[in-house]
């Protein structure tokens, strides 16, 4: 195992695809985690192998001001005491489980400044079959999963090497990710009878963002996050369920929406929606403080309304209270809305090429250098 595992270079080239990539997702930060292997496993630091253990085994796994302590509530401990701050769980046989979730591939974690870092290094096509349970129900239209295979896949390949030491996060973040007890037989299909698509945009993985309910109509990326990007336009979702929501919010709790963005004042005076986008999501926003107008444009307006819990930024404001319709930023598909295509008859080829306009669906391979 070596010490230099951030991720190799990656450059895709269309054509055949590439069936055994790793991908690292973060788990969790804690200072604090159990760890049980289900059958034969080793143990490895950056040095190399520590143990290789030959059954079942818990260990719990701790951080302390200079990096990782490791212990069992069965000692000897094929492991025990300090071990720097890298310590992997590799099963020969079985799963990995981690706070009590199971998870396909192995377990690295790692120790920066006073935290543990959980990391689950796993095949891509393996890591697909835990995200797509966590995003969309296996009771949709099998196109909507085939869909939503081939999106998360290709938001997978986006987003390697974004950090040194993980790709992605387990939420919905990134990509909610639940692990191997939550895969299904339906989910799973869809997974391998799509195994290695993506959407591709000049020869490049496109940013294939998705979201759960557009509301009735998508936005296009300028509208939410300022900037064009060709194939993220607005979308009629005439299928979306359209479901309404009320939010009701306190000065105080602007107050500190607004301190996570890193804007403090004394106080909140009022709030105001100064302009919407062509879909009608809230993209500028006024906060009258006695310090004088805080004024909030996209993309810090969207943080700052998710910040103040609403679903969606598809709102009006009367007084305190928000009243909208559906769930997530509005960008590219809508689940909710391609169930309802593929109710109609669409194929899972029709789906992607409505919400993603201009993009080619097509295999990948990867090569890799240092």
């Amino acid at each position: 195992m070596k010490r230099a595992f951030a991720v190799l270079g990656l450059v895709l080239l269309l054509g055949a695809w590439a069936a055994d990539l790793p991908v690292r997702i973060l788990l969790d930060k804690t200072t604090l985690a159990e760890v049980r292997l289900e059958g034969p496993h080793s143990l490895w630091s950056w040095s190399g192998r520590l143990a290789g253990v030959d059954g079942a085994a818990t260990y719990r796994v701790f951080a302390t001001d200079r990096g990782i302590e490791v212990g069992c509530d069965d000692p000897p401990c094929a492991v025990q005491g300090y071990v720097g701050n890298l310590i992997s769980f590799v099963p020969k046989e079985g799963a990995v489980e981690v706070d009590g979730r199971r998870y396909r591939g192995f377990l690295r974690v790692i120790w920066q400044e006073g935290e543990l870092w959980l990391i689950n290094r796993v095949e891509l096509e393996d890591y697909l079959q835990g995200v797509l349970p966590g995003e969309v129900p296996a009771s949709f239209p099998y196109e909507v999963l085939k869909a939503q295979a081939i999106l998360a896949r290709t938001y997978t390949l986006s987003r390697l090497g974004s950090n040194p030491y993980y790709d992605l996060c387990a939420t919905a973040q990134c990509q909610v990710y639940l692990g191997l007890d939550a895969e299904t037989e339906r989910h799973t299909r869809a997974v391998r009878d799509t195994a290695g698509r993506i959407l591709a945009y000049q020869g490049e993985p496109i940013s294939a963002v998705y979201h759960a309910d557009s509301g009735g109509a998508t936005a296009a990326a300028e509208e939410v996050w300022g900037r064009p990007i060709p194939y993220l336009q607005a979308r009629d979702d005439p299928w979306s369920p359209r479901r309404s929501w009320s939010v009701r919010v306190s000065p105080g709790e602007v107050q500190r929406a607004l301190a996570e963005l890193g804007r403090s004042v004394s106080a909140v005076q009022g709030l105001e929606v100064l302009a919407t986008g062509p879909s009608g999501r809230i993209t500028r926003v006024g906060v009258a403080t006695p310090e004088g107008e805080v004024v909030l444009k996209v993309p810090e307006a969207g943080r700052f309304l998710r910040a103040l819990g609403l679903p969606s930024t598809l709102a009006t404001l009367s007084g305190w209270t928000f009243k909208g319709r559906g769930s997530g930023h509005g960008v590219g598909m809508s689940q909710w809305g391609a169930r309802g295509l593929a109710r109609q008859g669409w194929s899972y080829r029709q789906i992607l090429a409505y919400y993603y306009p201009h993009t080619v669906l097509t295999s990948y391979r990867l090569s890799a250098s240092h």
